[in-house]
């Protein structure tokens, strides 16, 4: 299984926040902009709103997840940041694969 290339550095998430395009669902909130490699890049935030270190944990693991099966189908050069809102946690999987194929489409 080929690891997902992350987004780590602060600078880089402010610059996709500030000059990226965003889609908001009411499970998460997606900002991407182009990056200029051959390969996309992830990062993922959650905030402690959102719950204990397990909850938040959970719902990383189930994003990446979503962006993984789902990375075939999109674009490549792409840096992609999802926030995880409060219903991410407990949203039946089929929904959370809905919400971001539909914001990844706008």
């Amino acid at each position: 299984m080929k690891k997902t290339v992350t987004i780590k550095e602060n600078r880089d998430f402010r610059r996709i926040y500030s000059r990226g395009r965003s889609a908001v669902t009411p499970f998460l909130v997606l900002y991407c902009r182009p990056n200029g490699r051959d390969h996309n890049r992830l990062g993922i935030t959650t905030s402690t709103k959102l719950g204990c270190a397990v909850v938040r944990n959970r719902a990383r693991r189930r994003l990446r997840e979503v962006f993984r099966l789902a990375s075939p189908g999109l674009k490549q050069g792409w840096d992609v940041v999802l926030v995880a809102r409060a219903r991410t946690a407990k949203a039946p999987y089929q929904r959370l694969t809905a919400a971001f194929d539909r914001a990844a489409r706008e």
